[in-house]
């Protein structure tokens, strides 16, 4: 196995409508703007989003975009900001993240602003992320988790040609104390 470290990454994906790139340092005030905008929205389901529960800030939403930073040239965590090409705002996020680079797999992971819901920027990014996958880390299984009332999420795994292997009954608590069911999807690169 090559060490992670010595993977030349882009660190740019370019979309049909998305420009693509880690977080870095000063990205910290439009972070803050649309994560407060989607904060009601991304806490319906914050069991499979735990670092949304703390309130947000600039300071905060600063380290957020320095610690991607740091990690995706660490290859700790790869995660990219989506910008739209027309506007130049940032309208969510994906990346890959818990990449077990020995296998290699990783799990996709994503959220969209709330007022760009709806228009298919999730899909379009969860696709190029997954492909970024399968062509860069030599991915051989990316994985796709999500809360299985998340019906939004569900909707983008299916557009993206992910297949649902498992619904994982009473698999986490939510912060009410209420039993959450997981769905595990997965995905796997052509064959050559």
């Amino acid at each position: 196995m090559q060490d992670p470290l010595l993977l030349d990454l882009p660190t740019r994906i370019d979309t049909e409508r998305l420009l693509m790139r880690p977080p870095q340092a000063g990205d910290g005030p439009q972070f803050f703007e649309a994560l407060t905008e989607s904060l009601v929205e991304m806490r319906r389901f914050l069991s499979t989003l735990p670092w949304i529960a703390a309130e947000p800030s600039l300071e905060a939403a600063e380290l957020y975009c320095r610690n991607g930073q740091a990690n995706f040239v660490s290859r700790k965590d790869l995660p990219f900001f989506l910008f739209e090409r027309a506007t130049g705002q940032l309208v969510g996020a994906t990346g890959l993240h818990r990449t077990v680079w020995a296998t290699p797999k990783t799990e996709v992971g994503y959220w969209v602003r709330s007022s760009r819901s709806g228009r298919g920027l999730m899909v379009e990014a969860v696709e190029a992320t997954t492909q970024y996958a399968f062509t860069h880390i030599g991915a051989v299984r990316v994985e796709l988790i999500t809360d299985a009332a998340n019906l939004a999420s569900r909707k983008v795994a299916d557009r993206c040609g992910f297949m649902l292997e498992a619904t994982l009954m009473n698999e986490h608590r939510a912060p009410d104390g209420t039993l959450r069911n997981t769905c595990v999807y997965a995905r796997f690169p052509a064959a050559r």
